[in-house]
């Protein structure tokens, strides 16, 4: 699944040929993703112009004029294998997965295309964001100046679940997944057996800073292309090959002489990757 870093790259492709633009057309191919799109959907989005293409964790928020009442907010989750194209010229034939188009008024075509349908779509007042059940309870944005180790010891507080499964936890912090959870914890040689409650002080500096770190790295890089990630331009992410630990279980750690290869383990239904000697 899309995480922090491949939803970023999605925005800021997108931000350049939305934004201040006017959806001339919306279109929409079946009645639902993963849930059923919101009554009068494509209908209520023609003719509206974009505000701004912002992203909130995992989730993409396009924020469009409302006219004479509230702004409006579509919200955008790309679920396992979904993804957006944009097409400046004369766009070709749509394809089997493709469930959603937009066409600005400068004729720029967007198309969302998923094929499992994992992912869904929102459409409501901006006066509604705040209490949105998807949005409301979400933890500090790792990438603001609002993050740093004292939100993340405070977020954690005194959890006794492992920390691997605490940094998935979205109320902690938002948008860190399982990739970057564990190549965090790898970088601030934090073990992801280590109780969450431990996790204070200097420690939970480090681990704040290798979160950003790990997420920043990953956006310049375009995201992790493992399975179905593509960026807006069609090209493929490149920083799964900068993974330290992620998907190479039985490898040598590449930044230490531990006598064992990295260790793969299951935390909370998810796959852990670590190396033992350099991780406490």
């Amino acid at each position: 699944m899309p995480e922090l870093p491949e939803v970023e790259t999605v925005r800021r492709g997108l931000a350049p040929v939305l934004e201040g633009a006017v959806i001339a057309k919306a279109s929409v191919f079946r009645p639902d993703l993963r849930f059923p799109f919101p009554a009068g959907f494509a209908e209520t989005l023609a003719g509206r112009p974009v505000i701004s293409v912002e992203r909130r964790a995992k989730y993409l928020l396009i924020r469009l004029r409302g006219g004479l009442g509230d702004d409006l907010v579509l919200l955008s989750h790309l679920g396992m294998s979904g993804r957006f194209r944009i097409f400046t010229d004369a766009p070709p034939p749509l394809e089997i997965h493709d469930h959603v188009e937009l066409v600005t008024d400068s004729g720029v075509t967007i198309r969302y295309n998923d094929p499992r349908r994992f992912g869904f779509m929102d459409l409501f007042v901006q006066s509604a964001e705040a209490t949105h059940k998807l949005l409301a309870d979400l933890g500090p944005e790792p990438l603001s100046n609002a993050f740093d180790g004292a939100a993340l010891a405070a977020g954690l507080g005194e959890r006794r679940t492992a920390i691997k499964v605490a940094l998935l936890d979205q109320h902690v912090v938002a948008g860190v997944g399982n990739i970057y959870a564990s190549e965090a914890l790898y970088r601030a040689g934090i073990s992801p057996k280590r109780m969450a409650r431990t996790v204070k002080g200097g420690r939970a500096d480090k681990l704040a800073q290798s979160i950003r770190d790990v997420l920043n790295e990953a956006i310049a890089a375009g995201g992790s292309s493992l399975r179905d990630h593509r960026q807006t331009s069609g090209e493929l992410g490149y920083f799964q090959h900068r993974f330290k630990v992620y998907g190479r279980a039985g490898e040598k750690c590449a930044d230490c002489d531990c006598p064992k290869a990295i260790r793969q383990i299951v935390q909370g239904g998810r796959s852990t990757f670590y190396c033992a000697k350099r991780q406490r």
